[in-house]
């Protein structure tokens, strides 16, 4: 039996290191779920590991959150020519 997981293979990123307190039973999940991922996809993972995946498509899954966010300075378009002197 194939266990149809949301998370898929992770891919590899560039990392900024944050610290999290969670419950107890949050972490137990985690651990399961890491387990399960690695018996799934092959490659041994731990809960540290997918917790920033797993926030991730969380995220981009929002609607919510997509429909309300303002695109940042950097992703918005070149400022039209109109307001030029």
């Amino acid at each position: 039996m194939t266990t149809k997981l949301r998370l898929g293979p992770l891919p590899r990123n560039e990392t900024v290191k944050i610290t999290l307190v969670l419950p107890v039973k949050l972490k137990l999940d985690l651990d399961r779920y890491s387990e399960l991922h690695g018996k799934t996809w092959g490659v041994k993972v731990n809960a540290e590991t997918l917790i920033p995946h797993m926030l991730e498509a969380f995220i981009a899954r929002d609607r919510g959150f997509r429909n309300s966010c303002v695109p940042l300075a950097t992703e918005s378009a070149p400022p039209s020519s109109e307001f030029a002197p």
